[in-house]
């Protein structure tokens, strides 16, 4: 079965797979432009990809509440679904962004501040976190 990782952001969208349930590769991230637009375009990838199942960030605020952030994710799960048709999981993103600068951080060669980038290394942490709780 192969799994999406979704980090959804304000600016992008971050776009990981695990085809095996253990190995997660980032794939990119897709600049929001709209809605509608952005749909279009991760739908296509997904569809690429062959994508079963996917898995958005839910962005809680540090005590565990849904704030503004958490709600655009969960209304833009809601319009992935009903575009995609695909099943949708939410999963706890908290300090994934953060996971992913320091995992750029420490790799070898030079850093580089490409935000796509962190997006889908955070697309991969958000990804990893819900495949290790299926494990269980």
């Amino acid at each position: 079965m192969i799994v999406a990782g979704i980090d959804y952001g304000r600016a992008r969208i971050g776009l990981a797979v695990a085809v095996d349930g253990r190995t997660v590769v980032p794939i990119g991230a897709i600049a929001e432009r709209s809605r509608a637009a952005s749909l279009e375009v991760l739908g296509r990838h997904l569809r690429e990809l062959r994508v079963e199942q996917v898995i958005v960030g839910l962005p809680l605020n540090r005590d565990g509440s849904a704030g503004p952030q958490a709600q655009a994710a969960e209304r833009f799960a809601a319009a992935l679904r009903q575009t995609t048709g695909l099943q949708i999981a939410m999963c706890d993103e908290r300090l994934t962004s953060f996971e992913a600068r320091e995992r750029l951080r420490t790799r070898p060669g030079r850093p580089r501040r490409n935000h796509g980038t962190i997006d889908a290394i955070a697309a991969c942490a958000i990804l990893e976190t819900w495949l290790e709780n299926h494990r269980r």
